[in-house]
């Protein structure tokens, strides 16, 4: 829960920067930051709440993130025109210790062994 506290502050942060400084140079790069960093406000929240409906989102928030990470992550390496400045799941997170690409696992396997009729 920490982390993905510290990544909604981080990317929000990072995002809102971006938009606001400099938009024009990367806006797909900076619109993808800013999609990221509402997935991991709402999915803490999910993971906050831990009823049904929290666990719910999160679960949908986990997996859109597991998506994007690796969806963009290909892209980026594959072709780096496509991103021209980073964004937080670009190289599948790899400005950010490659926390992107584990956080969404960790957090499917926690809804996965927190679950109430495991």
């Amino acid at each position: 829960m920490a982390v993905y506290i510290l990544f909604a502050i981080a990317a929000t942060c990072r995002a809102g920067v971006q938009i606001i400084t400099k938009f024009d140079e990367a806006p797909v790069a900076y619109l993808l930051s800013a999609l990221a960093a509402v997935i991991y406000i709402v999915a803490t929240v999910g993971l906050a709440r831990g009823d049904r409906a929290g666990r719910r989102t999160a679960l949908v928030c986990c997996t859109v993130e597991l998506v994007g990470v690796l969806g963009v992550g290909t892209l980026s390496l594959l072709d780096p025109a496509l991103f021209p400045d980073d964004t937080v799941w670009s190289d599948f997170g790899g400005g950010y210790g490659y926390i992107p690409l584990v956080l969404p696992v960790l957090g499917l396997l926690w809804l996965r062994r927190t679950r109430p009729d495991a």
